[in-house]
């Protein structure tokens, strides 16, 4: 039996599309921006918005000096919206249908420069031959902001992913390791004990600017401790002052194979865990034909290079 009102007659079920129109509005923060993204009018747009907050008893966007903030109820809708539409889209597509020769559209991969330094090439060659119209961007990892994986501000997180909240999925690429660097002709390319290893100074790599790790933790348990000189927030940096110095740098050894070229590789002399690095989604987008594709030629090319130096 049909619902009814409490005055006997059916309720109309309600419009779809305005969940449509919603998301644009709440993802655009503005009438203009969302009427563009839907290609409609932004008087059409407005009526639109009129009818949503007449749908659901409330301002949904109100006036915050220039721009337009969300309610909390609509704030509080948000996330299942975006992904109520993103599967309806997925679902309407077909994923049979993706055409990659004709696919346009722009992935933001947020990640480090080592990894890009590594595998932005082989990702760049995948894209140009299977998917030419498909544009890659490449966001620096200056904060873990799993805010922006909700939004979709950005598609995939690389690398050494930490608390990713319960509704992120992810997925180990590879395993990497940590070996030292030293400049070619450095002390330590003839012979190397902890005690060496310990007595030059040392680089530390953290974007929070720490000057101890885990290899601090492991010289301890053999009563030695290093002089770490230099906090830097990539692995780059750390490269280019360990070639014209006599400082030390350990790094990963596969997001870093391009970068050591002329360097002096070494095994560390003490025992560090492995890092592991995988690719972090919002599950929004796990139907999302296209979205998987791109998760797909990542693993594949992160594969091909598996052999360690």
């Amino acid at each position: 039996m049909p619902t009814k009102s409490g005055s006997g007659r059916r309720s109309a079920p309600p419009d779809m599309n305005l969940l449509v129109t919603l998301d644009a509005l709440l993802s655009e923060g503005s009438v203009t921006g969302a009427a563009q993204r839907l290609n409609l009018s932004s008087p059409e747009m407005s009526r639109q918005l009129a009818r949503i907050r007449h749908l659901l008893g409330d301002p949904v966007l109100v006036r915050a000096g220039r721009g337009l903030v969300p309610t909390p109820r609509a704030q509080a809708l948000r996330e299942r919206l975006r992904m109520l539409v993103a599967e309806a889209e997925a679902l309407v597509r077909g994923e049979d249908e993706l055409d990659l020769a004709r696919l346009e559209r722009s992935f933001v991969i947020r990640t480090s420069d080592s990894f890009v330094l590594s595998f932005g090439a082989g990702l760049a060659a995948r894209v140009a031959r299977e998917a030419p119209c498909v544009r890659l961007r490449f966001a620096p990892q200056d904060k873990e902001d799993i805010e922006a994986l909700r939004e979709g501000r950005v598609d995939v997180d690389i690398g050494v992913i930490g608390a990713a909240g319960p509704e992120i999925r992810l997925q180990a690429l590879f395993h990497d390791r940590f070996v030292g660097v030293v400049r070619s002709g450095h002390p330590l390319t003839d012979t190397l004990t902890p005690e060496l290893f310990a007595g030059f100074p040392h680089i530390s790599v953290s974007r929070r600017g720490r000057f101890s790790g885990p290899i601090d933790t492991a010289l301890e348990a053999l009563g030695l401790s290093r002089r770490v000189t230099i906090a830097v927030a990539n692995f780059a940096d750390a490269l280019a002052i360990a070639r014209t110095s006599d400082h030390v740098a350990a790094v990963p050894a596969r997001l870093t194979t391009p970068a050591r070229i002329g360097l002096h590789t070494f095994d560390l002399p003490v025992k560090t865990d492995a890092l592991a690095i995988s690719l972090a989604w919002h599950p929004r987008l796990d139907a999302d034909p296209a979205h998987r594709w791109l998760r797909g030629i990542v693993r594949e090319v992160c594969a091909d290079g598996r052999r360690q130096p």
